[in-house]
């Protein structure tokens, strides 16, 4: 089934509901880069996510006839990569889809985009990525538009991009309920108002958010009652994940599992859990499923590469292999519904929560008395607990030294209850060790070194 936002995407500004000010001022821009009299290089559309702004930015670029260059943040983090693509764009002439030779002086630019630019990640040995679009903005001979989420966390640190830049802010609005209509018409399918209206309220104004849940009412129906309100009650973010790693393995080519990705603004390691849990339910030819294992380990060893070094543009390579990737592996498409898992992974790591922690607890009070660290005192955690579960004693002197809870102890001893008892008996009455009675008679062994004498040898002297 087709991705309903990508099928009713806008095409041109006209077509896009709500911020009609901000709809304005991308006009006058473009214009003004016509008739070369435009005061700011780039534009920055800001906004929360689904508000449009991507759809804007290339509806702009099919009005005013220009070429486009979409980079996500994830493809270019850094300065060199940046330069590399977005300035040699911004600085060179370009051609069009047809091979012409298409010249900025007769209104033939090219628009590039730069999506998610306030997830540039600013580190030592990644620095630079700002600096590169403040560089790229001041050289340009294209117009620019950089979209974020939080336009402030782009600026903070650059306040040069704000002096080069025209703000525009997009927000919710506009008639969505007629955009959510209008679709279920040419969908043919019967909508109840009362869904449309439950779907509007539910969106605050993200229209891609309000086309996902209407897609996931109307599939596979031809008629949707007002019944159907209390399933939408229901969603939150984990069905936006389903119908997100859907679009991912559906995906038929490179760039739309990328950009589907993208729109779910997880981390790679969370992407790779959901990709590992579903793949097989996906992918049913053995061959396809092998493929798509391969591309997935490729990108957990960038995922581990990344950790164990702090380099996170390494994160760009793994998100490529763990979308696109995977997508491309299949050799044919499996149509039909296929019913996903939450990753089992992050199931089984919520229920032991609780126990890690009492875990973790243990070892931090062990390891101070060894001088050792956390990591270390869980590789011989478990000899520890067969000697507190062999030795009453010994388990109640090191609850004392340890100043161990009761739920830390029966950590210890596996949830006994028994020998927890036998521990607490223990610890209130300790058995006190017999001393040993002396003989009588028995003769002073410090009698035989040579040069002392006994106390009675002593006393006989002073008489």
């Amino acid at each position: 089934m087709e991705n309903w936002t990508e099928k009713y995407r806008p095409r041109t500004l006209k077509d896009i509901i709500g911020n009609h000010q901000a709809l304005g001022i991308m006009r006058k821009w473009g214009h003004d880069w016509h008739q070369g009299t435009a005061q700011k290089k780039a534009l920055i559309l800001c906004g929360g996510p689904g508000m449009g702004k991507t759809s804007a930015a290339l509806a702009l670029a099919h009005d005013q006839g220009w070429e486009s260059i979409e980079l996500n943040a994830s493809d270019a983090r850094n300065e060199t990569i940046i330069k590399k693509i977005a300035l040699a764009g911004g600085i060179n002439e370009t051609f069009t889809m047809t091979g012409e030779y298409a010249s900025s002086k007769k209104g033939k630019n090219k628009l590039i985009i730069l999506d998610e630019a306030d997830n540039l990640y600013e580190r030592e040995g990644d620095r630079g990525g700002k600096r590169a679009i403040v560089d790229t903005i001041k050289r340009t001979h294209q117009p620019i538009i950089l979209i974020v989420n939080d336009y402030y966390a782009l600026v903070k640190k650059n306040p040069e991009i704000r002096r080069l830049s025209h703000q525009v802010q997009f927000q919710g609005g506009g008639n969505l309920s007629r955009l959510l209509e209008h679709i279920c018409i040419q969908e043919n399918i019967t909508v109840a108002p009362e869904v449309i209206k439950a779907i509007t309220h539910q969106a605050h104004g993200d229209i891609r958010s309000a086309i996902n849940d209407l897609q996931s009412l109307c599939q596979g129906r031809t008629h949707v009652a007002k019944e159907a309100c209390t399933q939408l009650s229901t969603r939150d973010r984990k069905s936006e994940l389903f119908q997100g790693i859907r679009k991912i393995l559906k995906a038929r080519n490179i760039t739309h599992a990328r950009r589907a990705a993208r729109e779910l603004g997880e981390t790679p390691e969370f992407l790779a859990l959901w990709i590992d849990e579903n793949l097989p339910r996906e992918y049913r030819d053995t061959q396809d499923l092998y493929r798509g294992f391969r591309y997935l380990s490729a990108g957990d060893v960038f995922l581990g590469r990344a950790r164990k070094y702090q380099h996170y543009h390494l994160w760009s390579y793994a998100h490529d292999l763990l979308s696109g990737g995977v997508a491309v592996a299949k050799k044919r498409y499996y149509p039909g519904f296929t019913r996903y898992s939450f990753p089992t992974w992050l199931t089984e790591m919520g229920k032991s929560r609780n126990t890690r922690a009492v875990r973790d607890s243990i070892a931090k009070k062990l390891g101070r008395e060894c001088h050792m660290s956390i990591h270390k005192t869980r590789a011989f955690l478990p000899f520890f607990q067969k000697l507190v579960s062999s030795d009453a004693q010994y388990a109640a002197h090191m609850t004392h030294l340890l100043e161990l809870t009761d739920q830390e102890v029966l950590f210890l001893l596996g949830s006994d209850r028994t020998k927890y008892k036998e521990i607490r008996q223990e610890k209130k009455h300790p058995e006190k060790k017999p001393k040993p009675e002396k003989k009588k008679n028995e003769k002073d062994t410090r009698a035989s070194v040579p040069g002392k004498k006994t106390s009675q040898q002593r006393l006989h002297d002073f008489q």
